[in-house]
């Protein structure tokens, strides 16, 4: 009798054993099929992403061919500070509190890629536009003037498209930690952000950097857009297929729940414009370390300004001394090309940085490390402008001697300073944060914090607000360097 109830108990406890490790093997399938689905649902960051890294790499140069001056140039990127200091708080405070039955996020991410799309195709078809609205009728092969009509259609377009990126990543990023949140934290939700963020800009400055664009699609040029126009279309063209893609596969995958309209009602407080109040007078309270980490980041920011607006035109100009119109534009272009390979090299060794960064800051401290990384710019931005002097004697040198082409050797030197800046890039984008946070925390502690949330919001007027002095400063250096030249 004993021995069959042991028998039985034996028997009971193996089949308890197997449930246990079926739940398991379904709870680990559920867990990974999460994953999985968390880094689907961000799919979108990599389409914006794409079009930014476009943006970057082909943008300063095309505004040049339309007749933009050179100087001026920083002058149109100035939407990128207003986006960033009046677009991305509106929209987060209305995100947060959007009642929509689709979700909080995916309501403003439906209309910023859609805004996007038709930015892009804007900016890509603004020579054409310019055109029909009353441009000069010469070929852009030979057109060496300004084209009015044209450029005020891509600045229209340019500002649209910061908006409408604005618009997005911020409730992009704050879905990631919606999703993420009690299943795989919010760590792995903005990694796979970044994540997504690394996929695009390799994407986008291979696109970029490739010059066959017209050739696989002879239809795109036109009397008003030669072979470089014509790449820029076909870069932009993929960029709305992929955020289409990307935004639909978001759209279906990413379940945010309806927000409940009792608990907005409770939240609300006097509307949108009182976290820029709020924001203000907490400056009064800041630790006094914290106005060091600001002056450093907006002066920081200040001297990465220049590089982001101009590193391509850097290669075409200084390297392999083309010029945006007339005769040289296809050297300029090929130019243009190289720097996007340069930016496809930096965000490699970027990604590859960001790896490093924990356990540097962990040996070396934060504040050390983000030391380090602005003097490397200091050097590897002085390496540029001798790299750009000795190419420009050269070139002098080899105009006598009738040679042709970029020094193999410079070339070589220029690609090699676009990989290693990516290294205080990375730094750039993650340390100062991390320090801020630090100085906060350690003030928590003696009761004079004022919180995570405060840190971000006061380091992103840092580097906003340098943006507005900077980009006249640029564009008056613009000038005196071209009476010294």
């Amino acid at each position: 009798m004993e021995d069959g109830r042991s028998d039985a108990k034996e028997a009971s406890m193996v089949e308890l054993a197997l449930s246990l490790e079926k739940v398991g093997q379904i709870d680990g399938q559920k867990k990974l099929w999460g994953l999985l689905r968390l880094f689907m649902a961000c799919m979108v960051s990599g389409g914006i992403q794409y079009g930014w890294a476009l943006q970057l790499s082909l943008l300063s140069p095309y505004s040049q061919t339309l007749g933009i001056p050179h100087q001026y140039v920083s002058l149109t990127w100035i939407c990128g500070p207003i986006a960033g200091f009046v677009v991305q708080p509106i929209v987060g405070y209305y995100s947060d509190r959007c009642t929509a039955r689709m979700g909080r996020r995916r309501p403003f991410i439906l209309v910023g890629c859609l805004i996007i799309c038709a930015s892009v195709l804007l900016i890509g078809f603004s020579a054409d536009i310019g055109r029909a609205l009353g441009d000069t009728k010469e070929h852009c092969s030979v057109s060496t003037g300004p084209r009015w009509a044209a450029a005020a259609i891509y600045i229209v377009g340019f500002w649209f498209l910061d908006f409408a990126n604005n618009t997005v990543q911020g409730p992009a990023r704050a879905m990631m930690a919606d999703l993420s949140a009690g299943n795989h934290g919010p760590n792995v939700g903005q990694a796979v952000f970044c994540l997504w963020m690394a996929i695009g800009n390799v994407l986008g400055y291979t696109a970029g950097a490739n010059g066959k664009w017209h050739e696989w699609f002879p239809w795109l040029k036109s009397s008003a857009c030669c072979d470089a126009c014509a790449n820029l279309k076909g870069a932009f063209l993929t960029a709305v297929i992929l955020i289409v893609i990307s935004m639909t596969v978001t759209m279906y995958l990413a379940g945010e729940k309806q927000l409940d309209k009792a608990d907005v009602q409770a939240a609300s407080g006097r509307g949108c414009f009182s976290a820029f109040g709020d924001l203000f007078k907490s400056l009064r309270n800041l630790p006094p370390s914290m106005f060091k980490v600001l002056a450093v980041t907006a002066i920081t920011w200040l001297a990465w300004f220049p590089f982001f607006q101009y590193d391509t035109d850097w290669m075409g100009r200084e390297i392999y001394h083309g010029v945006p119109q007339g005769p040289k534009s296809s050297v300029y272009d090929a130019g243009v090309r190289e720097g996007a390979i340069g930016l496809l090299l930096s965000s490699i060794t970027l990604g590859a940085t960001s790896f490093l960064i924990p356990k540097l800051c962990r040996k070396l401290t934060s504040k050390v490390v983000w030391s380090i990384s602005n003097f490397m710019v200091f050097g590897i931005m002085t390496a540029m402008v001798v790299v750009g002097l000795i190419s420009t004697k050269g070139y002098n040198v080899a105009l006598t001697a009738n040679l042709t082409g970029p020094d193999p050797k410079l070339k070589a030197i220029a690609l090699t300073l676009f990989a290693l800046i990516g290294i205080p890039q990375a730094v750039l984008f993650s340390v100062p944060w991390a320090v801020a946070s630090e100085v906060v925390a350690a003030e928590e502690d003696d009761g004079q914090g004022q919180g995570q949330g405060l840190a971000i919001g006061v380091l992103n007027i840092a580097i906003v607000v340098p943006q507005f002095p900077g980009r006249n400063v640029f564009s008056c250096s613009g000038n005196l360097f071209k009476k010294f030249k």
